[in-house]
């Protein structure tokens, strides 16, 4: 064997510097007694992604500075082990006697104790979540490095994420002598995101006729969840191993020098369904915001529908039962059936469940309204009134013992602003805010199709999943009297605000006029209601959140 690395698919806290740092530390000493002499770590995995206007702080990239100091130093007992780490880098530049502090997105190689190289990565992207540009400077350089024992090395040409996506960077490092690539990832989990990038790592593999190893980071950030998935490709394009998913590992790959060039072997975790990854996904996401964020645990509200039971469901998985409390708030409008479904959901999952009436508190709102609104017809007023006690009571809980609300609106009501301001948006963290109805229910079933506790009944009851959606706010309500059917709705809200289609587009591939200007109008008007949602998962290539930025206030129409 020529060389063994590792890839350190870690699970990091932005600013946790010392945190981090331990982690690496650990991993390096871990894949060292492992025979590896090469550990390949995230993208800027000395202060977790993204640290957004942290990187504006000249103290931020100081105390990262000595981070990697001291990670070097650490590590300087083990003889010919290479260990490759992100970090933010800072430097003064005059311009016309003015000093400019430019700051990069970089990665230092790290040999016996000391900083060997650092690379300055090429390619920052600004679309979608990326905004990179706000924070650094281009690189220009090229870094390849040696790593293996004395006589029988391999050269390594290091990129970071972006690079690898263009010609460039690539060919520059194979130039410089590069035998392997490896790049360090710090890419966001959206559905189909993995294969998109085996096959374009494929083909960049393919194209510089290098072979190449991806090293990526796992764990939830905020909005962003990032699924590991880590990999290896032959120079031939053809994949040579690949790490599982949404779990933290120390993925190893044998480099083996043959006549032909050098081959990569490792173990192949099996390729999944896109439902399993969207599941492990929400589940990542809400215990990393939960854990990371310090909270004892979450509370929601649960309403017999199909939102509130999924999202209760997730959380059991992501927390377990002892750190999740559900709240059943009946109105004078609950239907009985709604009661029996919460029980029952609680029951199966075996969380706290307490029910609270929300009647006495309706009752005195609209005893105390009722000057104000003599003669006028009950509207969507009243039925928000209903919905913001609900917010009360669940912030009052989590105001008094701590936990977290998850609050249980999906991509289609934020969307079109079928739900409540201070109402059902009220909350910390939205666990399917990026879910489209339809979504919700066949993730419901595949939930139910596949339950890791083997238990003698599926989690969710049928009948939540194949009752008619309703807010139950005013007598026999239906989702389906006040929008399109989910089905259109969804199909509409994906070609329009997730791929950028007209209207006329939408409507000639098949959907009725009349809808798509309904659900367009609704996603215009709606904007102010979304811009003070809580934040939540992104699962999706586009969602509510970084990804979508328009005006609250603007007059143009299309």
């Amino acid at each position: 064997m020529t060389l063994k690395l590792c890839v350190a698919q870690l699970n990091l806290v932005v600013g946790d510097l010392a945190g981090n740092s331990k982690k690496i530390i650990d991993a390096a000493n871990l894949a060292y007694q492992r025979g590896a002499r090469l550990l390949l770590t995230p993208e800027l995995s000395i202060c977790g992604y993204a640290a957004e206007d942290l990187f504006l702080r000249p103290a931020f990239v100081a105390a990262c500075d000595d981070a990697v100091n001291q990670v070097a130093l650490a590590l300087a007992g083990l003889k010919d082990m290479v260990v490759v780490v992100g970090h933010p880098i800072g430097r003064d530049r005059r311009t016309r006697s003015v000093a400019v502090q430019e700051r990069f997105n970089a990665a230092s190689v790290l040999r016996e104790g000391a900083v060997v190289a650092t690379y300055a990565k090429r390619e920052l992207p600004n679309y979608q979540v990326f905004d990179e540009r706000r924070y650094f400077t281009p690189g220009q350089g090229v870094c390849v490095f040696e790593a293996g024992v004395a006589g029988n090395r391999v050269k390594v040409g290091l990129l970071i994420c972006e690079d690898a996506w263009f010609e460039e960077p690539a060919q520059l490092a194979r130039a410089a002598g590069a035998e392997l690539l490896a790049v360090i990832n710090a890419s966001p989990f959206h559905l189909g995101k993995g294969s998109e990038r085996e096959q374009m790592m494929r083909d960049r593999a393919l194209a510089c006729s290098l072979p190449l190893v991806y090293a990526h980071l796992v764990g939830g950030q905020d909005e962003v969840v990032f699924e590991g998935h880590s990999f290896a490709v032959g120079a031939d394009g053809a994949l040579a191993g690949r790490a599982p998913s949404f779990v933290e590992d120390l993925f190893e790959v044998a480099v083996t020098r043959a006549p032909n060039g050098l081959q990569l072997q490792a173990l192949t975790a099996a390729v999944r369904s896109s439902d399993a990854d969207l599941w492990d996904a929400l589940v990542l996401g809400v215990r990393d915001y939960v854990g990371k964020n310090g909270f004892p645990g979450v509370v929601l509200g649960l309403s017999g529908g199909i939102d509130s039971a999924l999202v209760l469901a997730v959380a059991v998985d992501a927390l377990g039962k002892d750190r999740v409390r559900a709240v059943m708030m009946p109105s004078p409008y609950t239907a009985d059936i709604s009661l029996i479904d919460a029980r029952e959901m609680a029951n199966r999952m075996g969380v706290r469940y307490d029910e609270i009436s929300i009647v006495p508190e309706f009752d005195a709102f609209s005893a105390s309204l009722a000057p104000e609104f003599a003669g006028l017809t009950p509207d969507a007023t009243e039925e928000n009134i209903q919905a913001r006690i609900r917010g009360t009571f669940l912030m009052a809980l989590s105001n008094k013992f701590g936990s977290i609300v998850l609050t249980t609106g999906n991509k289609s009501e934020l969307a079109t602003g079928y739900c409540t301001l201070y109402g059902d948006m009220a909350g910390g963290f939205a666990v399917i805010k990026d879910l489209v109805k339809t979504t919700v229910f066949r993730l419901a079933h595949w939930r139910n199709a596949n339950d890791p506790y083997r238990t003698a009944q599926c989690p969710i009851p049928t009948r939540i999943i194949t009752r008619p959606p309703s807010a139950e706010l005013r007598p026999d309500q239906r989702d389906q009297d006040s929008l399109p059917p989910y089905d259109i709705l969804d199909g509409i809200l994906q070609r329009y605000m997730e791929n950028d289609q007209s209207i006329e587009d939408i409507i000639a591939a098949g959907y009725p006029r009349a809808d798509v200007e309904q659900v367009t109008r609704l996603i215009k008007v709606n904007e102010y209601k979304r811009r003070q949602a809580p934040v939540g998962i992104r699962v999706t290539h586009r969602s509510f959140g970084k990804d979508w930025r328009y005006p609250i206030t603007s007059r143009f129409r299309a």
